[in-house]
């Protein structure tokens, strides 16, 4: 069958969701790096992708086999297997259905507005004046009527039972009858790219049919305020390719909180399997998305240093291994080769280390526009990588089979792939001086000095200019593959599983003092970490002023994901403006020296703090640095004084306040909205601990002086006094009682029964915390209103509150998890999601919430 497309609207991502089996390696890529793009190039025929995929059901993450042999289960998670909270799960299968039902009343309707015009265009057809031929009408409305009839009386047979809801009900031969009726959509599917393409046609050379299908009325459903909506006849055909994968995850939903020995559940089990089976068959021949990769590094001539970096060219990001040799550096990539074939790498350009200059901010012309990746993309790479760690580790201590792992494996490479492609932002441009210019993006400030500190020692030699011959060139770079000594791109996936998979938890770090300079300058260091494959600016001290022997004396709180070093660079500010790098629209500070650290975990994992000092340069930095791993650093522990607000609940607060909103959320907030709103980073950046602990100090007294220390105070230290009050709450301000509720809830796959749940679980929370949970997703969607400033997305904001708000008082132990790394991963992504889900949604309001009940309410 050939791929379909729907032109108009957005290409979303049912298949490949539930049918994802990448591969990776050098065989299977082309080294571009730009063919990862998340839709088709434009032009291209693909079948339209919808954007109900279940997102956090493993269930569904597997691609089903050609050859039956590891088709997906059917069986629900471990959740629900023979008497495990029945009840509540039978809670939750009334919620799945209201949701579904609602949404199958609004599909019922939008196939009636699409049958509508058909009766009148039939009746002109035999006329002598016809709008359109008998042929185009059965054309375009090829197996509507079926569909209609089939979902109506599948509607009529459900609604009541819904309604008079009882334990007992039963309706899973409903939905077993349903899916053996998806002959009719495979029927549908087959015709849908010809229905378009006739409705087009017939669109464009007669107006009366064009006026028709630009305006069909769509009745809206019977408790809607809206009469009816207008929507035109290409959208609307595209909505059974839409349901058809919107009942496969209803499915889904349904048995996963349907008990084993439910009757409905065997019945249930069936329809999902035919479904999955119906959705592999009719994708079969669509060939899944692949990336572009370069694999390993090289060396030449005397290789002094290669690795892997991120090249713009022709405006999109391409990785490469980049050769740095005694007296040329050469951009390569590696050769696509079959099978048993021995692996080459091709030269893009090389330059003579005689003719390379690094050229001046005022000099450099300013690039292209590369657009940045979006935060929320890498945010999800992020957690797909953590998500598909766990289930390998899970797969190791079940003994699981080893295609299984491999799979996942791959899987893993991809994302992490992905992440290292997209992830980089800080230019380094380098220029041939007898024409070109290049420009490589990079992860971190110390790599970027590391190039062009190499490079520079190595052209204070008398280097001569030179032109390689073809046969030259093809020596030395055929020379590559042998020399270079990075062999595999930075993921963790080519990790031996013996490697340390490094810390988790957070590291607090003291920058003392700085001594070595020659003379006085305007001094500040930066702090960075490792975390898949690359390291990230996590922290930056202030600046000190006009010194040779700057004390700063602060602390900072950075969060370790699988990091195995730490790195200190010490800048002198510039503050002179005509020194702007073209290529990012940043003042360039001067680097005074650097130095890098391992982590070792015997060193580092005890209560007390280590002092240590790092030279670089002739100077010498000193710090302190201590661990905690995250299952200690995130216990909530209430105050045993109930005075303060720090630690006490907040029901408590309110009440002693007598205010709906504790007040010292309202005042960070104010102050925040007044002058912090555009601070890049803000409460993503770690603001100096001893000024919120000074803060915290204050707000716990109730001290006078609050308004007059918080105008005065540094802007990170006071969202970070917000953060570290909710972090503090005794009871998460979604509470303990409600979270296994809301972690069920974001992972319906189904949009209305998602809807339905998460809206009901707001409604259950206590005023005071729901009061305030309003309040602050305001706030932050006002600070995400100012992302081109401040860098700081929905998705970001979800990132650093979610847990805070959600993360229970006790974490439970999870025996399928196994370190405290998967429990982390697996129940902070859906922490991220549930407040992200909030964060999207339109405004919610507290009477509005308070006085609409549920489509069908019932409690959780």
């Amino acid at each position: 069958m050939e791929p379909l497309s729907h032109p108009g609207l957005p290409r979303l991502s049912w298949i490949d969701t539930l049918y994802s089996n990448f591969s990776y390696g050098a065989d299977d890529y082309d080294a571009e790096g730009n063919e990862e793009q998340k839709g088709p190039p434009e032009g291209s025929e693909t079948m339209p992708y919808i954007d109900e995929s279940p997102t956090m059901s493993p269930q569904l993450s597997a691609r089903s086999q050609s050859g039956g042999g590891d088709s997906i289960s059917p069986t629900p998670p471990e959740g629900l297997a023979p008497g495990v909270e029945a009840g509540k799960g039978l809670e939750m299968r009334k919620l799945v259905l209201s949701g579904f039902l609602a949404s199958e009343e609004i599909y019922i309707n939008q196939l009636e507005a699409l049958l509508l015009p058909m009766k009148p265009l039939k009746a002109t057809a035999t006329t002598s004046q016809p709008v359109l031929t008998i042929q185009q009408i059965e054309t375009i409305f090829y197996k509507i009527q079926d569909i209609y009839e089939i979902h109506k009386e599948f509607y009529d047979n459900l609604c009541p039972k819904v309604q008079q809801w009882d334990s007992q009900v039963t309706m899973g031969h409903l939905f077993q009858k349903l899916a053996s009726q998806l002959g009719v959509y495979k029927a549908f599917v087959d015709n849908y790219k010809v229905a378009l393409e006739t409705a087009e046609k017939c669109s464009q050379s007669n107006n009366q049919f064009q006026k028709i299908s630009e305006e069909l009325k769509v009745k809206g459903p019977k408790d809607s305020k809206d009469s009816h909506t207008s929507v035109t006849m290409e959208a609307l055909l595209y909505k059974p390719i839409d349901r058809v994968t919107r009942s496969t995850l209803v499915l889904h939903d349904l048995l996963k909180h349907t008990p084993v020995d439910h009757p409905d559940y065997p019945l249930l089990q069936d329809a999902l399997r035919i479904s999955q089976n119906f959705l592999s068959s009719i994708n079969e021949d669509i060939d899944p998305r692949r990336t572009a990769v370069t694999t390993p590094k090289g060396e030449t001539r005397q290789l002094v240093k290669d690795g892997f970096l991120v090249e713009v060219s022709e405006g999109s990001r391409k990785l490469r291994h980049v050769f740095l040799f005694t007296d040329v550096l050469l951009c390569a990539k590696l050769k696509k080769t079959s099978a048993g074939k021995h692996q080459q790498y091709d030269c893009k350009w090389y330059i003579p280390l005689a003719d390379l200059v690094f050229p001046s901010p005022e000099e450099s012309e300013a690039s292209p526009h590369v657009h940045p990746f979006p935060d929320h993309e890498l945010e999800d790479m992020k957690m797909k990588i953590s998500a598909l760690k766990s289930e390998i580790q899970k797969e190791k201590a079940n003994k699981g089979q080893s295609r299984a792992i491999e799979r996942l494996k791959k899987k893993m490479f991809e994302n992490e792939f992905l992440l290292l492609l997209n992830s980089p932002t800080i230019p380094f441009r380098i220029h041939n001086r007898n024409g070109k210019s290049y420009l490589f993006l990079l992860s971190s400030d110390y790599e970027r000095s590391e190039w062009r500190e190499a490079i520079q020692k190595l052209q204070k030699k008398d280097l001569q200019a030179f032109v390689l011959s073809s046969v030259e060139l093809q020596v030395l770079t055929g020379s590559c593959f042998k020399l270079r000594t990075v062999h595999n791109i930075p993921v963790t996936s080519n990790k031996d599983d013996d490697e340390s998979p490094g810390l988790y938890g957070f590291l607090h770090v003291i920058v003392h003092s700085a001594k070595g300079f020659k003379q006085s300058a305007h001094l500040y260091c930066t702090l960075e970490v490792d975390s898949f494959g690359y390291f990230v600016s996590k922290a930056k001290t202030r600046v000190f002023r006009d010194t040779t022997e700057p004390k700063w004396d602060e602390e900072f709180e950075i969060e370790l994901e699988g990091s195995q070093s730490l790195r200190i660079l010490c800048y002198e500010k510039c503050y002179d403006k005509t020194k702007v790098n073209k290529d990012n629209n940043e003042i360039v500070d001067k680097i005074m020296g650097k130095g890098q650290i391992q982590l070792d975990p015997q060193t580092v994992e005890t209560k007390n703090w280590h002092t240590d000092v790092i030279e670089m340069n002739g100077i010498k930095v000193e710090f302190s640095m201590k661990f905690t791993s995250r299952d200690m650093s995130l216990k909530r522990t209430p105050s045993k004084k109930q005075t303060g607000v720090f630690g006490v609940k907040i029901s408590v607060v309110t009440k002693r306040e007598r205010s709906k909103v504790p007040y010292i959320v309202r005042q960070c907030v104010e102050e925040v909205e007044k002058r912090g709103i555009e601070e890049v980073g803000i409460y993503r950046i770690s603001g100096v601990a001893t000024d919120i602990q000074a803060l915290k100090a204050v707000f716990d007294a109730n001290n006078k002086d609050i308004l007059l220390m918080l105008s005065d105070m540094d802007i990170n230290a006071i969202a970070g006094t917000l953060k570290l009050y909710f972090r503090e709450l005794p009871e998460p301000l979604l509470t303990d009682r409600l979270y296994p509720a809301f972690m069920e809830g974001i992972a319906l796959s189904d949009p209305a029964a998602k809807e339905n749940c998460m809206m009901h679980l707001l409604r259950s929370l206590p005023d005071p915390n729901l009061i305030t949970f309003l309040f602050l997703l305001e706030h932050l969607k006002r600070v995400a209103e100012k992302e081109p400033i401040n860098k700081m997305s929905l998705h970001n904001l979800a990132t650093v509150f979610g847990p805070t708000l959600l993360r229970p008082s006790e974490v439970e132990s999870k025996a399928h998890l196994t370190s405290a790394a998967d429990i982390w991963s697996h129940d902070v992504m859906a922490q991220v999601q549930v407040l992200l889900y909030y964060l999207q949604h339109p405004p919610i309001s507290f009477a509005e919430l308070k006085r609409n009940t549920l489509y069908f309410s019932t409690d959780v």
